[in-house]
């Protein structure tokens, strides 16, 4: 046994030796016969190739392509084959040709299979019909000849294949990973078994794109007859993606080609489906994905030329079958439609048609179905119908809306639409265009991304009427405002699906509560906003107009709230076009009293611009200083000032978009009566405890002022005026002034001493600056100066220069009278003419 086992191994290590041997003595041979090899590839290649073949080495080996002999020429580049031209044809690293061993042995070699490797090949017909890839020709050669061409096979790998064809206005861009052409000749007619993968970078046909970066595995058989020029195509088959494609028939190119092939789909989905069609028809539908039973099935049939297209002819759908996209849960299920494409009887784009019929399924368990018709894709014609239980949230998720965050509730969907699409983007309104229907939201909820608030609870009804929508009894809710809304949305249609187009909103607003700060929020990430008072709001504002939306609103507000802001009953007609809110009158009831309102808000720059005009009636002043934060000053607030308010404000004013103030550009004129007043407790009254009782100012009457305020340059002028006082000893306090937004005050003051044993005397008079007059009645001449925590008040020494000049002059006229024997006028009292600022 032990004997038998050691023959055996004997006999394997001399029949391994032996091999080795050979194969060494042959690797040898062909090393010392290698030149004369190479002489006779290079004599009989030039015998058939009539472009320049530039190489950088040929060289003979045994081991590339073992068991064959292969003569590799390295780093080729063929001249295409057109006069003139030096634009490679082809660029590729190694061409293989190889021939049996026994070949050499015998010592006439056959070229049996030629070997493409990592480069590119370009393909050309010129728009003259010129081709640029006949640079093989036959030659005669005789039984003599040591070296021949007998091709059996062709490979191709990692070689990029690009093929224009201009007249036909065909592109074809495909890189062959490993491609295998097996070829049978039995004159007339060369048989091609061909099989490999390869990837589609693109094809371009009359401009339609397919099978765009798409993986393909191709097994074909070809059957190629030169004496008719007659191509039969029989158990071929085309994998895409998953799904599987065969395909059969005859191509005829004796004079123009004619196609006559048939093709049907298995195992298919959506993908591969959609693979197949132009991109542009499919571009919409290219990130979903499908379950279940999707059919195809197509005809190709007619002359394909410059001048003529073939006839197509292909049949499309599905039965219980699901689509979802691959980054969203949801799904539609149990979808069936009979779909159709046809390149019509003209076979060409205007009579194509794309129609789906039938269109069934379920989104959570409810219905929807509908119908779908795109004719002449020059010139496109639409028909559509839709009629749908919609589950919001389920539709948001399986087409999502990148400006719609999430979504809920139910939308019950009826619509059609039928119509030429370059009438509709022309006129949407047109004769032309039909489009009805009908949307019942229940309970719905949107979230939009650019809003922290959602529209909560919606109930209402759209009509669709042409191009319009009419609103019935829409009802929600924004954060605390809840609304009802009816009325029209003009050219709806064309604003949702055409660019550049305007809406215009006609309709009747009403609300129980109304919260402009939640409502004029910016965004979710939108910066705090400090309050004057300290206070930091949680959100931002913005008031931004979209340039192509027009409202024509009648409102009706029963509460409204806007910081402090507080209103009652408001009305009144808001427009809005070309980026300017404008409105005739607003009114309401504001603390107390009565606001109403007109002008105009533009938005068109990037500082928002305010005319308005304004009238107040019998409102409550320190409820006003209150429900405006003091209007962003600390001098006189609401503690200070009581009474009741009527005015007339004309004013500009100038916002950014985030409802900043530029309080710089702010100019206004302020015509006010202040009936009934109070002055509580005011710092610069206090300190005037010096000239006069604390006590007396704690708390100064007044029945009523008058006067016109200006603001300009960021300060409030104030005329002289007259505080008419029910204080017994203050009964006209006279006050002019001005006041900057950066607090810096300016005030003059002239106070009447009656019954000057009641002021304190020795503080007074032995500075010598009570004035008066020749009716023995005092005035108090004073300055208030500086900063609201850091001012002065101090007397009016100029004032009362001027004042004691006056009455000298006055004195000495009486005197001189008096000495001419003049008889002495009784005076008249005379109430002091009001001193307005020069404006």
């Amino acid at each position: 046994m032990v004997g038998r086992r050691k023959k055996i191994a004997r006999y394997f290590l001399w029949s391994l030796g032996g091999l080795v041997l050979v194969l060494g003595l042959a690797a040898g041979t062909i090393y010392l016969y290698q030149d004369k090899i190479i002489q006779l590839f290079v004599a009989e290649a030039n015998k058939h190739i009539k472009t320049k073949v530039a190489v950088e080495k040929i060289e003979v080996s045994l081991w590339e392509k073992f068991p064959q002999v292969a003569i590799t020429l390295q780093n080729v580049e063929i001249t295409e084959a057109l006069k003139g031209s030096t634009a490679p044809l082809a660029k590729l690293k190694n061409i293989h040709s190889t021939f049996s061993l026994w070949d050499f042995l015998w010592g006439e070699y056959r070229i049996r299979e030629i070997y493409l490797e990592e480069g590119e090949v370009r393909v050309k017909v010129l728009p003259n019909g010129e081709v640029n890839y006949r640079f093989y020709q036959s030659a005669d050669t005789s039984q003599t000849d040591k070296l021949s061409f007998d091709l059996q096979g062709i490979t191709l790998r990692k070689v990029r294949v690009l093929y224009e064809d201009a007249p036909a206005k065909q592109h074809y861009d495909v890189q062959a990973h490993l491609m295998n052409a097996a070829l049978t000749m039995q004159e007339p007619v060369v048989t091609i078994q061909l099989k490999g993968n390869a990837r589609v970078n693109t094809i371009l046909i009359a401009g339609d794109e397919y099978l765009q970066q798409k993986e393909i595995t191709l097994g074909s058989q070809i059957a190629l007859d030169t004496e008719r020029n007659h191509v039969t195509l029989a158990s071929s088959e085309l994998r895409v993606g998953k799904g599987q494609y065969q395909f059969a028939g005859t191509i005829d190119y004796a004079h123009e080609t004619q196609l006559d092939l048939n093709l049907e789909g298995k195992n298919t989905d959506i993908q591969s489906l959609v693979a197949l069609l132009p991109r542009h028809v499919t571009k919409a539908f290219a990130q979903y994905q499908s379950e279940g039973d999707v059919y195809f099935k197509g005809t190709v049939k007619g002359e394909t030329s410059a001048q003529k297209n073939p006839f197509i002819q292909v049949s499309f759908g599905c039965r219980g079958a699901s689509f979802f996209h691959p980054e969203y849960k949801e799904k539609l299920e149990q979808v069936s439609f009979a779909g159709s494409f046809t390149n019509g009887t003209q076979r060409n784009s205007q009579s194509s048609t794309v129609a789906l019929r039938n269109i069934k399924g379920q989104l959570r368990g409810k219905p929807l179905s509908g119908e779908f018709v795109y004719k002449n894709f020059k010139d496109p014609d639409v028909q559509a119908q839709l009629k749908a239980d919609l589950d919001v949230a389920h539709v948001f998720g399986l087409f999502p809306v990148k400006d719609v965050k999430n979504g809920s509730g139910r939308a019950l969907v009826n619509f059609a639409f039928a119509g030429n699409l370059r009438a509709f983007k022309a006129n949407p309104s047109g004769p032309s265009i039909k489009t009805s229907g009908e949307v019942q939201l229940q309970n719905v909820s949107l979230q939009f991304r650019q809003h922290p608030l959602p529209f909560k609870g919606m109930q209402g009804t759209f009509q669709v009427r042409k191009n319009d929508v009419a609103i019935s009894g829409l009802k929600g809710k924004i954060g605390d405002t809840d609304f009802l809304v009816n009325g029209f949305l003009k050219n709806m249609l064309g604003y949702l699906f055409l660019d550049k187009q305007r809406l215009r909103v006609e309709a009747d607003f009403s609300t129980r509560y109304l919260n402009l700060d939640q409502l004029l929020a910016a965004s979710t990430t939108a910066p705090p906003v400090k309050r004057p008072s300290g206070k930091v709001d949680a959100y931002g504002y913005a008031l931004n107009m979209p340039a192509n939306l027009e409202l024509d609103i009648n409102a009706a507000v029963s509460s409204l709230k806007f910081r402090r802001f507080r209103a009652k009953q408001l009305q009144g007609n808001v427009l809005l076009k070309n980026q300017v809110i404008s409105s005739p009158n607003i009114a309401m009831q504001v603390v107390g009293g009565r606001f109403q309102v007109k002008g105009s808000v533009d938005a068109r720059q990037p500082l928002i611009k305010i005319n308005s005009t304004a009238h107040i009636q019998d409102i409550k002043v320190d409820s006003l200083f209150y429900a405006f934060e003091n209007f962003g000053q600390a001098f006189i607030t609401q503690r200070h000032l009581h009474g009741t308010l009527t005015a007339q404000i004309n004013s500009e004013l100038f916002f950014d978009h985030n409802l900043n103030a530029r309080p710089g550009l702010m100019q206004a004129e302020i015509a006010t009566t202040l009936r009934n007043g109070q002055l509580l407790n005011w710092a610069p009254m206090q300190k005037m405890s010096i000239f006069i009782n604390r006590n007396e100012l704690a708390n100064l009457r007044f029945s009523e002022i008058k006067n016109n305020f200006y603001i300009q340059n960021r300060t409030i002028y104030i005329p002289e005026m007259e505080i008419k006082s029910s204080t017994s000893r203050f009964n006209n306090i006279t006050l002019s002034g001005m006041h900057t937004f950066d607090q810096q005050m300016d005030y003059k003051l002239k106070i009447p001493l009656s019954g000057a044993t009641k002021a304190k005397r020795d503080k007074d008079e032995r500075f010598g600056i009570i004035a008066t007059t020749t009716t023995a009645s005092p005035n108090l001449f004073l300055t208030i100066k500086g900063k609201e925590g850091n001012f002065k008040v101090a007397y009016d020494q100029e004032r009362v220069k001027t004042k004691i000049a006056a009455d000298l002059k006055t004195e000495k006229q009486e005197l001189k009278e008096l000495f001419q024997g003049k008889k002495k006028e009784e005076k008249k009292t005379v109430k002091p003419a009001t001193e307005y600022f020069d404006f």
